[in-house]
């Protein structure tokens, strides 16, 4: 079953025609009301990323996806993503089966190993052992999800002899997602373990990832998994209004500003120039722009690229007027997804 979601790092960059800034508060209690919207019309999906920067006001992803649970019937809840190396697997489990709780049975993990490092140094971790934080995380966070009881011998993690972990998530099967830019070695081992995938398809056009996807299900499938935990997820830019060319126009300047704030720290990111933006939404790119047809059509092609089981429109990157953003979200549930659903039933693939 293809699901279609959304992914947001709840942005606060300046808006356009007034220079606002959405303050940190405004904009995490907007969230809230776009979760909302979301399971209202009928999104299946809706994650958060975990940031520690002036641009991006959500550190803790756990607690507006709570708020989020409240007063959503169907709609999924998952971090997008929970930085793994920096954290404490046990109080992510803790977290996130709490939300399983409220939410009776919606709430996943989407782990990472985060493209921004301010998290590092903020908690104490040495940037030296990005790798082996990670794997030694994850692999703590696995063992904790299959047993109640933990012992754990750490090495970078705390020793745990022999306790139990509470409370336990509803789901008997608790899903944990990991997310990769793309890298081979990363796409290898989360196949060996067996979890679902979930990739950032920014910067580049879809096809480039497919070696990479078809690489991930045929080692993951050698190893043994079962096919229902064999899964396959993306996440694209992107934007929806109701006139193509507005929506064009309206997303480069949100657009830009995100990008040129990474390339200050990024010596392989660049400022966005014009022409960079528009070479983003053709089919060399990834980005993801344009009215109800346009947009679906752009979400059917990346799903029949890469087979996915999930996609992930990140809505916005950059601040935009939030009316705007809910009209986007409104758009998405009730015309994009419908298209995309059509699309697949006719081809007989169940969406």
């Amino acid at each position: 079953m293809v699901e279609l979601g959304i992914s947001t790092f709840g942005e606060t960059t300046p808006l356009e025609h007034t220079g606002e800034v959405y303050s940190h508060d405004e904009r995490i209690r907007q969230l809230v009301r776009e979760i909302e919207l979301a399971d209202a019309v009928g999104l299946d999906v809706y994650g958060i990323g975990e940031h520690h920067r002036e641009d991006f006001a959500v550190s803790a992803p756990e607690i507006v996806l709570a708020a989020g649970a409240v007063n959503t019937q169907h709609i999924k809840l998952t971090s997008a993503v929970s930085i793994l190396s920096s954290m404490d697997p046990v109080r992510l489990y803790q977290q996130y089966a709490t939300i399983d709780a409220l939410s009776n049975g919606r709430a996943e993990i989407m782990a990472g190993r985060g493209s921004f490092t301010e998290s590092f140094p903020l908690f104490g971790y040495d940037l030296a052992n990005y790798e082996e934080l990670f794997d030694e995380k994850l692999d703590m966070l696995l063992k904790i999800k299959e047993n109640t009881n933990l012992t754990w011998q750490g090495k970078h993690a705390q020793t745990v002899a022999n306790k139990p972990v509470y409370p336990r998530a509803v789901q008997e099967d608790f899903p944990i997602w990991v997310a990769t830019g793309g890298h081979v070695e990363s796409t290898v081992k989360i196949a060996q373990l067996g979890l679902p995938i979930v990739y950032a398809v920014i910067g580049t056009a879809p096809k480039h990832f497919k070696p990479l996807a078809d690489a991930y299900r045929k080692i993951a499938t050698n190893e043994g998994h079962p096919q229902s935990r064999i899964k396959v997820a993306a996440h694209s830019w992107g934007w929806i209004a109701d006139d193509h060319d507005k929506a064009v126009e309206e997303y480069f300047y949100p657009n830009k500003q995100t990008v040129d704030n990474i390339a200050k720290d990024r010596p392989h990111w660049r400022e966005m120039s014009k022409a960079d933006y528009l070479h983003s939404l053709s089919d060399q790119g990834a980005t993801i722009v344009g009215d109800p047809e346009h947009v679906a059509n752009r979400i059917i092609h990346i799903i029949e690229t890469l087979d996915l089981d999930r996609f992930f429109l990140h809505l916005p990157v950059g601040s935009l007027p939030h009316e705007d953003v809910l009209r986007a979200i409104e758009l998405y549930g009730k015309e994009v997804a419908p298209r995309v659903r059509d699309y697949f039933e006719n081809k007989g693939k169940r969406v």
